[in-house]
């Protein structure tokens, strides 16, 4: 074929590439050389389209028709095509309303794409929308395991510089369960009293070593309240720093605003735990009754998220009565002997006879200081209060607590500070309840 017979080529990138004179309205052609055929008249070639002056509107012959997609004259503005999705022509921001009749017509993909678009759950692929929230550190930063704390994992782990990390034991995963459940979130505040109708059973240094394992491991406020009123011993339990007591407390009960001030009535142990001292002065003739109590915790629970109360002996006394009204749980204390025990659970039918059948329910049974060795059967005596209560705890014999002196925490033996670890983890479930 000659140049001068060589056909011309029309059509952009979204169109199909014709030569001009043989569209579906273009007299037929022979093959080879290009002619018309017989009886056809020879079509009209094409002309381009005539060039126009800036402002000035094409040949009404050369427009081509508006968008389906488009109203008339324009679009709205952009803010409110953003808001409804009007005027704005398939494929630019919210998707054609094709993409439900593509669905079920069997073509997900693309109600999947149009779903994504939309800001909406695709049902045919379950993906939800990706956005800026997706990106968080645990789902785009490759996970460490934590390094072991103890034992021949430690000293692999050590010996090859970190590359090797088997984690941490069984034991110690167990150990962090408990931490993460001591944790568990408190709202306002918690009142957690500690009583025993039998003394010398441990219910003072139980009330001290559940304070310094809350304070440590919370960010939260913990103190402890001495609520034995004939001379308790619970300040002298922990380094002293002010002279005050509770009967002080209460003298300025009205002066005492904010929390720095009644920092200068507790004394605060390396654990953050804070205590408010009972009084032991020999003058005093007059113990302090339930309604000042009453009138205390109050005043604490203001600036405190967690409260332990230790009590006194007796639970018909006025004190405890106060105590155990305002009390949202309690820690039930006993040495492993048999009038030990038995007079823990005279306590819980008292609290069942006197309206705190719930206190009962939710209460933790501590059985303290119990030895290797001894003729009294422990797991019976924890069988007993397993009906009884929410959960037994056995917490071993301690040399360090045994002096009844300050206690220093790091001074414990490892299964002691465990045992207390898990009487915290019992209380906190209880948060929630």
């Amino acid at each position: 074929m000659s140049q001068q017979q060589r056909p011309a080529w029309t059509g952009g990138s979204d169109e199909a590439l014709v030569p001009l004179g043989r569209g579906d309205d273009a007299a037929p052609t022979t093959e080879r050389d290009g002619q018309p055929a017989d009886g056809a008249q020879p079509a009209e070639q094409a002309r381009p389209p005539e060039r126009t002056s800036p402002g000035q509107a094409p040949p009404a012959d050369h427009a081509r028709p508006a968008p389906e997609h488009a109203p008339a004259d324009r679009y709205p503005p952009i803010d409110q095509r953003q808001r409804t999705g009007e005027g704005i022509p398939p494929g630019r921001g919210l998707p054609p309303p094709e993409a439900s009749r593509d669905l079920v017509a069997g073509r997900p993909e693309r109600a999947d794409r149009a779903g994504r678009l939309a800001g909406v759950t695709s049902p045919a692929s379950g993906r939800s929308t990706a956005t800026a929230a997706d990106f968080t550190a645990e789902r785009y930063l490759r996970g460490q395991a934590a390094p072991p704390r103890d034992g021949w994992r430690r000293f692999v782990y050590w010996l090859t510089g970190g590359r090797i990390n088997f984690g941490p034991s069984p034991a110690e995963q167990a150990e962090r369960q408990l931490i993460a459940r001591a944790k568990a979130p408190v709202a306002g505040c918690r009142s957690i009293a500690v009583i025993s109708r039998k003394g010398g059973v441990g219910k003072t240094t139980t009330t001290l070593m559940l304070g310094h394992t809350f304070a440590s491991l919370r960010g939260d406020r913990v103190v402890a309240l001495d609520g034995n009123p004939d001379a308790g011993s619970l300040g002298y339990r922990v380094r002293r720093e002010t002279a005050a007591t509770v009967t002080n407390l209460l003298a300025d009960e009205q002066e005492i605003i904010r929390y720095a001030d009644i920092r200068s009535y507790t004394n605060q142990a390396p654990t953050r735990l804070e205590v408010v001292a009972s009084d032991d002065d020999p003058r005093i003739t007059t113990a302090l009754g339930e309604e000042d109590y009453r009138r205390a915790i109050a005043l604490l629970e203001r600036h405190y998220n967690l409260i332990l109360l230790d009590t006194g002996t007796g639970v018909l006394e006025s004190a405890t009565k106060g105590i155990l009204q305002l009390a949202e749980q309690i820690v039930v204390v006993m040495s492993p002997s048999l009038d030990s025990a038995r007079a823990a659970s005279s306590t819980l039918d008292w609290l069942n006879e006197n309206g705190h059948a719930e206190l009962v329910r939710n209460a933790i049974a501590v059985v303290n200081a119990v030895r290797e060795e001894g003729l009294v059967e422990v797991d019976k005596i924890e069988e007993h209060f397993q009906g009884r209560c929410r959960t037994v705890v056995r917490v071993p014999w301690d040399p360090h607590l045994s002096a009844g002196a300050e206690t220093q925490v790091d001074r414990l033996r490892p299964v002691t500070r465990r045992a207390y670890l898990e009487v915290a983890a019992a209380v906190a479930d209880g948060f929630t309840a």
